[in-house]
């Protein structure tokens, strides 16, 4: 049995911080799962509907920057792990809104980092701060070259992945100078159900079903590595568990596209399922100018997760859409809530008086 655990986990409304909250409520039923979440756009109390009764689940709403109100959470829930997934993470969103994403992603981090510090005053005996990063901080790899590694040298390109690696600085600044144990992960692109549907996978879904354009930058040929959401949250349940102090790992699907022959993956897997002709939405494609500074091409090697850690990916890309484009078809009635908007107003609404 596990041993007693007070564990904070933000963002936990959002997408990927869904399924890790789902994994440690169901997984440890000693531990207390405290979910903080500000409910921003992407945060979703409804991708949690089936553990919000359990006795070792609370929700928290809160911004992490308000430094005072996490300083109060740490200690009322005697908080001893911090997996701290809080972020804005859409890079078209941080081109136009940088200051919001400095603010969350870097200040944010640090009113944490400083909680904990304050908080543990120096005993770290079985205490961690497990800070989730990207591999977007690594910058660009030409189409030729090696997978970005662990000792691979930071080079951020948007607002997005500028914030992430100032926030990643900062976790290690705080093992270095005051001893806070850190561990840092950078994940390749996350797919999957709950995703927030401005992400490729699930606004082309989306877009498919209703008949609407599908908007390719460029020329398509950007790569990405992707990595199905449940293998991350398995990977963060491993390394939060295992994981050794100071350390950085990443984490990847070991599943590299091509955008325009994963965009051809969705049209055929949403059509088939559909019951369409095969190539009906082909000619919903577009081609759009490319985004700003957009990243040739992102790739994770994740051999020192497996060798020292035993995780490795379960699914294949083609394996994992299935099961992704399933979902969404599944659940058109949390799709139109989210594009609608109406999961916001009713959040306002419910918590403007607390």
């Amino acid at each position: 049995m596990a041993a007693k655990r007070n564990i904070l986990i933000t963002g936990g409304a959002g997408f990927i911080g869904s399924h890790v909250v789902r994994l440690f409520v169901n997984n440890y039923p000693d531990y207390r799962i405290v979910n903080l979440d500000k409910l921003t756009y992407a945060g979703n109390l409804e991708n949690l509907k089936d553990v919000e009764s359990a006795p070792n689940y609370t929700f928290i709403r809160a911004d992490i920057c308000d430094y005072e109100r996490m300083i109060a959470v740490f200690r009322e829930y005697e908080i001893d792990g911090v997996i701290h997934l809080a972020a804005e993470s859409h890079v078209d969103r941080s081109i136009k809104e940088p200051f919001t994403f400095a603010r969350t992603n870097v200040m944010g981090t640090l009113s944490l980092l400083q909680a904990a510090k304050e908080c543990w005053a120096g005993d770290y005996e079985g205490k961690l701060f497990y800070h989730i990063s990207t591999d977007e901080v690594y910058g660009a790899l030409d189409f030729n070259e090696e997978l970005f590694t662990e000792q691979t040298k930071y080079a951020p390109h948007s607002p997005y992945s500028a914030s992430k690696a100032s926030s990643d600085h900062f976790v290690r600044a705080y093992h270095d100078t005051y001893g806070v144990p850190t561990i840092v992960t950078n994940c390749s692109n996350n797919y999957g159900p709950y995703q927030f549907p401005e992400k490729l996978i699930p606004l082309f879904i989306n877009n498919i079903r209703k008949g609407r354009p599908l908007p390719v930058y460029g020329k398509g040929e950007n790569v990405r590595d992707w990595l199905y959401v449940e293998d991350h949250a398995r990977a963060i349940d491993t390394i939060f568990h295992k994981g050794k102090v100071a350390e950085t790992y990443n984490i990847g699907g070991f599943n590299e596209w091509r955008n325009i022959d994963l965009v051809k993956v969705l049209v055929r897997t949403v059509d088939r399922q559909l019951g369409n002709e095969e190539g009906y939405s082909l000619p919903l494609i577009t081609y759009v100018s490319d985004r700003l500074g957009h990243d040739a091409r992102y790739a994770i090697d994740s051999s020192k997760l497996k060798s020292e850690l035993g995780w490795e990916p379960s699914l294949q890309f083609e394996e994992g859409i299935e099961k992704t484009v399933r979902w969404y078809l599944e659940n058109e009635a949390w799709l139109d809530n989210i594009t609608s908007g109406a999961y916001e107003r009713y959040y306002e609404e419910q918590y403007s008086n607390r």
